[in-house]
């Protein structure tokens, strides 16, 4: 049974009937609740929403995009992936209204719509390379953190030294090296970059936490993976090892500070459950337990009627995952943390995916 889309529809339900009508910076306005938690079981499937049609490829380019540590729409944009574009035309629209002096060439001294705007980021790498820019968004504080600490004095300056920290490496180590630590975190609210972004992260950090499978489990693993227990002197643990079988169990639990719950939220729950699979094949444990904290959490008020027809639908089974990447593929990265840089959106295919239509709705930026 998929009790996902359950929970989903149930928040939806949830919202309207005690949301609390609110205005927002889009000035759209919202019905807004605060505080709910949404829980799903990997086992059961992979978290990808049935009751409305969700683009599964865009959703893999945005995270990839995170995890290369990108914060240019460039990327995004040449892989036909348009969940920023228009923050980044926001940007450039300010920027025009201001007065700035934003080209060179004296035919683009103008402004231009989002589509001519998004046409120029493909086709003009200068420009891109200057308004694609987000300013340090999720991907600089994932993989860049910065941080100045106060070194040796220096005659010559500030004594003050820059710092970056890779999160998602300082992450994969530890959960290799101390996996029931307590600080298995990743952090993107760095205040002291928030002025600099084009905006504020609405995920603002995860948590992950792992634990020790049971033999019952292990053996489950070991069954269904094809494998046979050899007539020897080695121990069931002994095989299980020798056959590469996890020790472990991986959960994942993201906080949200604002949910745009129709359009965003979906792609939040699939793209932190790909995180959560891709977190388990590198550090060879089993995903498990897939957790949303969510704060503000509300739907603009021009979703309301596409909610309500969502709530309507009758949910099918989830769709499963595969990765496209040998497990032999994984191993070999396992000692320098590259796996992923090294990843591509053609690695990961939905399977068995069996949806209601898209429900348009527009987004507000």
């Amino acid at each position: 049974m998929n009790k996902l889309d359950k929970q989903y529809q149930e928040l939806l339900q949830s919202i309207l009937d005690y949301g609390v009508e609110k205005k927002d910076r889009t000035g759209t306005g919202t019905k807004s609740i605060f505080g709910y938690t949404i829980r799903h079981k990997m086992s059961e499937g992979f978290p990808l929403l049935t009751t409305k049609k969700m683009p599964f490829k865009t959703m893999v380019t945005e995270l990839l995009w995170f995890l290369r540590g990108d914060t240019n729409i460039k990327f995004l944009v040449d892989n036909n992936c348009h969940i920023w574009d228009g923050d980044a035309y926001k940007n450039y629209c300010t920027a025009y209204k201001d007065g700035h002096e934003f080209y060179e060439d004296e035919q683009v001294k103008r402004s231009f719509t989002q589509e001519e705007f998004i046409d120029k980021i493909k086709t003009d790498d200068e420009f891109a390379k200057k308004w694609g820019e987000l300013g340090p968004v999720y991907g600089a504080q994932w993989r860049s953190w910065g941080n100045f600490f106060y070194d040796n004095p220096d005659p010559d300056g500030d004594g003050f030294r820059h710092l970056k920290v890779d999160q998602i490496t300082t992450l994969i180590n530890d959960l290799k090296t101390n996996p029931d630590s307590r600080r298995l975190m990743v952090n993107a609210w760095n205040v002291g970059e928030l002025d600099q972004m084009v905006l504020p992260p609405c995920h603002y950090g995860f948590q992950v936490y792992t634990r020790e499978l049971s033999e019952k489990e292990r053996y489950r693993i070991f069954d269904e993976r094809g494998y046979e227990f050899m007539m020897n002197n080695w121990s069931k643990e002994e095989q299980y090892n020798k056959a590469g079988i996890p020790t472990r169990a991986i959960s994942l639990m993201w906080n949200q500070r604002s949910v745009d719950t129709f359009l965003g939220l979906p792609f939040n729950i699939a793209s932190y459950g790909l995180l959560l699979e891709i977190l388990a094949k590198e550090v060879n444990m089993v995903p498990d337990q897939l957790i949303g904290n969510l704060g503000d959490t509300h739907l603009y008020l021009n979703h309301i009627e596409q909610a309500k027809e969502q709530i309507g639908r009758e949910p099918f089974e989830l769709p499963t995952l595969k990765h496209m990447k040998t497990d032999e593929f994984y191993k070999s990265l396992s000692e320098d943390l590259s796996l992923v840089t090294h990843l591509e959106t053609t690695d990961f295919v939905i399977e068995n995916y069996h949806s209601h239509p898209t429900i348009k709705a527009p987004l507000s930026n």
